[in-house]
């Protein structure tokens, strides 16, 4: 193995053909955990001696909790989602410090006060429960009001240190709009509820623990572990080698890794960020040496790895609330998102073939790359998710699905352990089976722990999502934005969904893509169905651009985690990745147009409005990287938008003109290109 430095000044690994197996450009781990916390607002602490192994334990147990009651023996919801909200409360509490500035090497004395009160929560809930749900038609006691207050404080501040401040003031405004909206005019009055009335709401099962918890405590904690689970088994690293060895030779072929590889792992991510880390910590290296600048790698990975919470079977946790939200069958969101998908990454792809066109980009040698057959081998690797896809699709619950997938895991992790230790350590079959239990154990241990720390923001922002929902409920204000977006809209639906795309961006760039979907679906969402916009079309769309808020300046965290990596500018690495995924912002318009695009209809319908939609992604992307068999002058360019335009609307007579208007732009610039050959 040689060495070479990054452009950034930092080491890289390089692979080498004579390694005989995959050898990666890499980030060191200790970089990439920094840029990963980027997710979080406030700064980690590095706890270690007991209270570091206390807290670690604490996380496996809290996840280990969640799965034997999910999967084994089920408790009441209440209680269940009050462990679920104020364990992980006092985990994040612990987890997190309230600022910059304090140590971070020990937990603070008001941190370890907050940190009793969250598990004095739970008891309440726990001991009580009965007697809480009687109180919610005969009315609170004075108990319930002060516990009520006391979780809504504390939640506001697990999410400030996991989230950041937006999500807090969002809720702090929806429940002052309790006691002010009295006094509002129009369709902003409300007759006003009592203060102790609307803390017990909010603190109780329509509020904090309503459906977005329900969700947090059941499908996302599940999914989230599942995941945990295959990052613990390294599936993530074969996902890279696997797309190295598939592209990473072809032009720009470290591009097309990003965009495969985000892809693969992505179907597992529910976090843009992580994504990032996770494929950018080998990819973006690789970028750079292959004559891709700091910004373009980072914006490449940024807007590759968005796309995995789109990407099926595990469509970030959003989908989730979405399911739960909509009445329907998990198994109908994920169906409806596949072409969505494959629309968004046709785009990513094209985009870097385009780009590696023009900058006359080539890709790595092949003696550097991992071999394809020993990966082809090892496609067993697949087979957690393939046991996810099937069962999902076979009608059984996602609990069932996520537990087959994290079983299976665990069988690959057991027989790989067993492997290695008899045939490339050669121990005795006593020995070998000893080692590989105990490396099992410590697997588990490790996922379980991994599961805790990346469920702790979801489990935040749901949960205060859940506040932001109650005051809707309690108030009625969701209906008074549904009359307001249909004045808006009036007989222009198409201007009403432009509202409804704003919002979601501007949200997704203050919060969490799942709070940003789920605050604009409680609002947004009731306005547009009214219009007759189909309740899955409206939920999807809304989702949709929650999602590309994290490529979205002046706020795109993941672009600002890829430039991190890359070392480029966050502005340079956020405006080109807003560029690479100009053509993915009109994906929801196509579905919008033509709900087929959703898997709503006949096959032959789906596959011919998916044909036209892929070509009109393409055309777009000619348009905006000004490139189709050669440098394309302004005015084509924009008869190459026309073109993509006309494919998209959702007409025969426009798809036909598009098509035709698409293959004579191309013919005119083959021939132009082979004119230019000759002359030269």
């Amino acid at each position: 193995m040689r060495s070479e430095t990054s452009e950034g000044g930092g080491p890289a690994r390089v692979p080498h053909g004579g390694s005989g197996g995959p050898v990666h450009d890499t980030i060191s781990a200790e970089e990439a955990a920094r840029i990963e916390d980027m997710e979080f607002a406030s700064s980690r602490r590095t706890l270690s001696g007991p209270i570091g192994i206390a807290l670690r334990w604490f996380g496996i147990i809290f996840v280990g909790f969640h799965l034997w009651t999910l999967l084994v023996a089920p408790v009441d919801p209440l209680i269940a989602r009050a462990i679920h909200v104020f364990a992980g409360a006092a985990i994040g509490l612990a987890t997190f410090a309230a600022s910059t500035r304090t140590r971070l090497d020990r937990i603070a004395w008001y941190d370890w006060l907050m940190m009793a009160a969250s598990i004095a929560v739970i008891f309440h809930f726990a001991l009580d429960s009965d007697g809480i749900e009687m109180r919610s038609f005969m009315g609170p006691n004075n108990r319930d009001t002060v516990v009520g207050l006391a979780a809504i404080l504390l939640l506001l501040e697990f999410t400030r240190r996991t989230a950041g401040l937006a999500m807090p003031i969002i809720a702090c405004v929806f429940m002052a709009y309790i006691f002010v909206g009295p006094w509002l005019p129009g369709a902003l009055f409300h007759r006003g509820v009592p203060w102790r009335e609307a803390v017990n709401f909010i603190a109780g099962t329509e509020g904090i623990f309503g459906i977005t918890t329900s969700v947090s405590a059941t499908f996302i904690i599940m999914f989230v572990t599942f995941a945990a689970f295959l990052q613990t088994s390294k599936a993530g690293d074969y996902f890279n080698d696997l797309a190295m060895s598939l592209v990473g030779w072809a032009r720009g072929g470290p591009a097309k890794v990003a965009v495969i590889s985000s892809f693969m792992f992505g179907t597992v991510s529910g976090s843009s960020v992580a994504n990032v880390v996770a494929s950018g910590t080998f990819t973006i290296p690789m970028m750079k040496r292959a004559g891709y600048d700091a910004d373009t790698a980072g914006a490449v990975e940024a807007t590759a790895s968005t796309g995995g919470q789109i990407a099926p079977p595990v469509m970030g946790a959003g989908a989730f609330i979405m399911a739960e939200v909509l009445g329907r069958p998990y198994q109908e969101i994920l169906i409806a998102g596949i072409i969505p998908a494959l629309l968004y990454y046709l785009a990513c792809y094209t985009h870097a073939d385009l780009h590696a066109l023009k900058a006359k980009l080539r890709g790595l040698p092949r003696d550097e790359l991992p071999p394809l057959l020993p990966l082809l081998k090892r496609l067993y690797l697949f087979s957690p998710l393939v046991i996810l896809i099937v069962v999902l699709l076979s009608g059984y619950s996602p609990f069932r699905a996520a537990g087959l997938g994290i079983a299976a895991t665990l069988v690959i992790m057991a027989v790989t352990f067993l492997l290695h230790r008899l045939v490339v350590q050669r121990q005795n079959p006593f020995g070998a089976l000893a080692g590989a239990a105990g490396q099992l154990v410590q697997a588990i241990a490790d996922a379980l722990a991994i599961g805790a720390r990346e469920a702790l923001q979801l489990i935040a922002v749901c949960a205060t999502a859940g506040i932001v929902a109650g005051v809707i409920g309690l108030t009625g204000i969701g209906g008074r934005f549904a009359s307001i977006l249909l004045a808006l809209g009036g007989d222009i639906p198409l201007l009403a969904m432009t509202f409804a795309a704003v919002v979601a961006l501007i949200l997704g760039m203050g919060v969490p893509t799942t709070a940003a979907y789920a605050i604009a679906a409680a609002v947004v969402a009731p306005g547009l169905i009214r219009m007759g916009v189909p309740p899955l079309v409206a939920h999807m769309f809304i989702f949709y651009y929650a999602v590309l808020s994290a490529i979205t300046p002046p706020v795109a965290l993941a672009s600002f985690a890829a430039a991190g990596l890359a070392r480029g500018s966050l502005w340079g690495t956020s405006l080109k990745a807003l560029k690479f995924g100009m053509a993915t912002f009109l994906v929801p318009y196509m579905f919008f147009l033509n709900p087929v695009l959703l898997a709503q209809g006949p096959l032959i319908e789906i596959l011919q409005a998916f044909a036209t939609a892929a070509l009109g992604v393409v055309l777009l992307a000619f348009a905006t990287e000004g490139y189709m068999a050669g440098r394309l002058a302004l005015p084509l360019r924009l008869l190459a938008g026309v073109a993509a335009v006309l494919c998209i609307v959702p007409e025969g007579v426009t798809d036909l003109l598009g098509v035709a208007l698409g293959a004579g732009l191309y013919l005119w610039q083959r021939r132009a290109a082979g004119r230019a050959a000759v002359a030269g």
